[in-house]
């Protein structure tokens, strides 16, 4: 019985519900669950299946997630709800006796930083209860360390220099909106830039580092360095490294509103008194820009997302550049949502599955680079996100 909980009924939930389902042979009982019972309704009508069942729970309460749990009695629970509730989510699954999977890295909710730490401190405590918990699991982090991952055991003795490098070329007609939930997305990029190298984290300016990256049927597009989390897992478990960095295609017009966001105080995460009430200015902005859930039916164009890597083979340098591009309009069709919540919810899926297959059962707390990358990398044809080589190469960064 694969008995799996999917938290969260945003953009990401709605494309893992969709996929589960698609895999009822191996997710044999479903449920979706949300601060907001309405939106997992929602996601189940869309579906089309009554069997998913639906329910109310506050991830940022752990009894309630107990006790949730206890009532479903879930296998594995897919964390697609918000980074703040990671160790929420994690402690409600010590408690009960539930396996854990998550797409992105704990981050507080006063404080935009972005670290493992706090998520590799339970890793005795899910070893000591048997339990295994899947850390990183969707695109970026997840499919790049997976691609790193298959790169290390295939085609490297050396990894020396890694570039994860992420194009969103869609264009969802909007003046100024968000991929996914706008508080995290401009948390993360108006932060101050990082990178490895040799041995140690060099820290820039936001956005200070830039320049032109040509991406597959696409063409060059401004690419823009900022620190992203599956960085600090990589260097970690790939030791020979020397240097890796993460790049981000950003349009000028959504640079420009970002700017102004920022000087008139509209990105800050604390709170401020608005007519004798607290208000979180970000919090606020996420209220009146376009939802993310919303983008995907005039969505035009494609996101390609990938790792391009230098290294030495037999005593050789070689280089090698993995990628997949999915079509926003293609993600539409299937599951309602646009490609950037596809590129995230799909491996939170296949996670799940290589989970329940019996391929990445490692009682602790891992990231997805610690597994056997073969299986997932199979999979990733089968279930709409197709993956293509290039080998000796110019990889421009």
């Amino acid at each position: 019985m694969g008995r799996v909980l999917i938290i969260g009924a945003g953009g990401v939930g709605t494309v893992v519900a969709h996929k589960v389902e698609q895999n009822a042979g191996v997710f044999t009982d479903i449920m979706i669950a949300s601060r907001t019972k309405s939106k997992c309704d929602d996601i189940v009508k869309s579906i089309g299946n009554p069997a998913i069942k639906t329910a109310q729970v506050d991830a940022d309460n752990v009894n309630e997630l107990v006790a949730l749990f206890h009532e479903f009695k879930p296998e594995i629970v897919i964390n697609v709800a918000l980074p703040y509730q990671d160790l929420t989510i994690m402690e409600a699954c010590l408690q009960a006796g539930v396996n854990y999977l998550d797409t992105a890295n704990y981050e507080p909710k006063d404080e935009a930083h972005f670290e493992y730490s706090w998520q590799w401190a339970y890793h005795d405590r899910f070893k000591e209860a048997g339990l295994t918990a899947i850390l990183g699991c969707g695109f970026d982090p997840g499919v790049s360390g997976i691609y790193t991952a298959y790169a290390a055991k295939h085609y490297f003795d050396e990894i020396h220099d890694l570039d994860i490098v992420d194009c969103n070329a869609g264009d969802h007609h909007k003046a100024f909106a968000t991929n996914f939930n706008p508080e995290i997305n401009i948390r993360e990029i108006t932060q101050k830039g990082r990178y490895y190298e040799n041995g140690k984290w060099v820290e820039t300016g936001s956005l200070e580092i830039h320049q032109p990256i040509t991406y597959p049927n696409i063409g060059p597009k401004e690419s823009y360095l900022l620190y992203h989390e599956e960085l600090e897992s990589l260097v970690k478990h790939f030791p020979t490294i020397k240097r890796a960095r993460f790049w981000m295609t950003f349009g000028q017009e959504y640079l420009t509103h970002l700017r102004v966001i920022q000087n008139i105080g509209m990105a800050r995460i604390d709170e401020i008194d608005y007519n004798g009430q607290k208000i979180v200015p970000i919090q606020f902005l996420k209220a009146v820009l376009p939802n993310p859930q919303d983008l995907g039916e005039n969505y035009t164009g494609e996101t390609s997302i990938g790792c391009r890597i230098r290294g030495i083979k037999d005593g050789k340098e070689r280089t090698y550049y993995v990628y997949n591009n999915c079509s926003h309009e293609a993600a539409y069709k299937e599951t309602g949502m646009q490609g950037v919540s596809y590129t995230t919810g799909v491996p939170a899926m296949i996670g799940a599955l290589m989970y329940f297959n019996g391929e990445w059962k490692r009682p602790g707390v891992n990231n997805v680079e610690e597994f056997d990358p073969d299986p997932f990398m199979e999979q990733l044809n089968k279930q709409g996100l197709p993956w293509h080589e290039v080998f000796d190469s110019d990889l421009e960064v």
